[in-house]
């Protein structure tokens, strides 16, 4: 079995953090949540792994802060894979790096074609690692010990992985780019609360009537706050599905609501009385949301071709090349380039569409300044080709 130790009293936090701080080299760290249990996205564990130290799993329900262990360690290089999925839980209790490794984006960017870390640690180490644990209920108290030891071995290869990965950075004359990614991911900014979050019910897009749209916000808004003051994910009480039934339906008493077939979930009926006055609320409502949202999103590019055939164009064309550019760097074209910035540039080239032009487009985009210098040339190059074959087509049909 893995050597590791819990850390669920002050005792042992302050013995963890000096272990910790006297250790060598990088820090290891994961965390877990019960993602799909609970509402909140907290860290219901914390794993930390230092050479010289040990393995240290924190149970941040029993932990009350962590100032200190921060204090100690936040200008260690932090290892994390997958790391934007876990920075948020970890600042939310006072844990924030002031540098960090990923290894599943160093993966990515090397082009290993599994990146998950069972998969890395496999490839690069030989070692297999059980995953039966990844979708469990953090928040389950005591954790099993078979749980506290897969959350162990989750950090305490994670820092020979780094090192292999940076071995093999290095080799691919891609370290540079690398640490370019790995701080854009700490220092990305969390994306502002969707001014209307209802939309994102799986389905709604089937639901085309105002009033219908009503209904299903008023229902979102009351399975939300049901949910929050429970603790529960919210699709435990009543599924996704469940809720656009009824709005798509619209029974029109609390029985024809009951009979619902679609109408499922733990809650669906326990808590019967309170969907059914969201209905009603609703129905009731005098104002009715938009069946369309503007956004300043191009449009879906298959819609491209009939509606703005010179960005159709420049898209096909800039797209082939970025693919090919992506494929000499053995890399994910998604990794290379976001494909929203390249849908962007390409649906509202900027005035000055040479590489220069292109270049300050997709930097307003978030683009890295290592991306930009492997595709802007290349996307310039690309317009002047696509606007040509479409002066071309116009020639040989007049």
């Amino acid at each position: 079995m893995t050597d590791f130790r819990v850390i669920e009293t002050p005792e042992a936090y302050e013995d963890a953090v000096s272990q910790l701080a006297a250790g060598d080299g990088p820090i290891a760290v994961d965390a877990e949540r019960a993602s799909g249990f609970r509402y909140s996205q907290r860290a219901y564990l914390i794993q930390m792994y230092r050479r010289g130290a040990g393995t240290f799993l924190f149970d941040p329900t029993t932990v009350p802060e962590f100032s200190r262990l921060e204090s100690e360690i936040r200008d260690v290089e932090w290892v994390l894979h997958a790391a934007s999925q876990d920075l948020a839980c970890l600042r939310e209790v006072g844990l924030d790096p002031a540098r960090i490794f990923d290894t599943e984006l160093a993966a990515r960017l090397l082009g290993m074609p599994r990146v998950g870390l069972a998969s890395v640690v496999e490839e690069l180490l030989g070692v297999k690692l059980a995953k039966e644990h990844s979708a469990a209920d953090w928040s389950t108290r005591p954790l099993p010990d078979s749980w506290l030891t897969y959350a162990a071995l989750d950090v305490e290869l994670l820092v020979d992985v780094r090192d292999a990965l940076t071995d093999r950075l290095a080799e691919a004359g891609k370290q540079a780019l690398a640490a370019e990614e790995f701080e854009a991911v700490r220092t990305k900014e969390a994306k502002p609360p969707a001014a209307e979050p209802w939309r994102r019910l799986s389905g709604i897009h089937a639901i085309r009537h105002g009033r219908n749209l009503a209904v299903a916000r008023s229902l979102w808004h009351t399975r939300d706050a049901r949910a929050s003051e429970l603790d529960v994910a919210p699709g435990r009480l009543v599924p996704d599905a469940s809720l656009v039934a009824a709005a798509r339906i619209l029974p029109r008493t609390k029985r024809a609501l009951a009979e619902l077939k679609e109408f499922t979930g733990r809650a669906s009926r326990s808590e019967l009385d309170r969907w059914w006055a969201a209905i009603e609320a609703g129905l009731a409502d005098t104002e009715l949301p938009a069946v369309r949202v503007p956004s300043d999103a191009p449009p879906p590019p298959r819609a491209w071709a009939a509606r703005h055939p010179d960005a159709d164009a420049r898209l096909r064309l800039a797209k082939a090349a970025v693919t090919e550019v992506a494929e000499t760097l053995q890399m994910p074209t998604e990794n290379l380039l976001t494909p929203d910035h390249l849908r962007r540039v390409a649906w509202q080239p900027p005035a000055d569409a040479s590489a220069h032009g292109i270049g300050e487009a997709l930097q307003a985009l978030g683009a890295r300044a290592w991306q930009i210098d492997a595709t802007a040339q290349r996307i310039a190059d690309a317009f002047v080709e696509a606007a040509q074959s479409l002066e071309d087509a116009s020639a040989s049909n007049s």
